[in-house]
């Protein structure tokens, strides 16, 4: 698949997973994907742990389903860590580099036929549910666990969310909407 087409095949699954195993090599590429990311200043803020430990991953599902994703039994898991790094002029690019992480990386499930969700607010809304989280994957001080994306074969088909028009949203040469 080329890159355009995971861009328009993307989107977001929150229902059950098949009880297929996605390969540590499928996880490593998703996880190379991530880290392939643009960084602010270079800084390269965003760190990852994959997850294809099913008590982990039972675990971690039910922190977030307690927040409320409502995704069921992900066979693979990847959680997203960020440093809070300055960049220049007591500016920082952490959440900007995450993103851009998240994004590299639902893109690349795509690509190899897995579906996902950008779990963020479920994650970062309780630093009860970072901290526990943290506790469990032996995360050091100083980093902050910020996302969480659960990787497998949909059970059932996805489907897109609506957009708004292109001509709402983007334009030529100046602003036209």
């Amino acid at each position: 698949m080329d890159a355009l087409e995971a861009v328009r095949k993307r989107y977001s699954f929150r229902g059950s997973y098949k009880n297929t195993p996605v390969p540590r090599d499928d996880l490593k590429k998703i996880l190379e994907a991530g880290l392939d990311a643009p960084s602010g200043c270079n800084k390269q803020t965003t760190s990852l742990i994959a997850l294809d430990d099913p008590e982990l991953l039972k675990e971690i599902t039910s922190l977030v389903k307690k927040n409320g994703f409502n995704g069921v039994n992900p066979p693979a898991g990847i959680c997203v860590l960020t440093q809070k790094v300055p960049g220049y002029a007591d500016k920082y690019f952490y959440v900007q580099d995450y993103s851009a992480a998240i994004e590299n990386m639902l893109l690349a499930i795509t690509a190899l036929g897995y579906a996902s969700c950008w779990i963020e607010g479920q994650v970062t809304e309780s630093e009860e549910t970072q901290e526990r989280i943290a506790k469990l994957l032996q995360v050091p001080a100083g980093y902050t666990v910020v996302g969480y994306l659960p990787v497998g074969v949909a059970e059932t088909e996805g489907r897109h969310a609506e957009r708004k028009a292109f001509r709402e949203r983007a334009w030529f040469n100046k602003f036209d909407g």
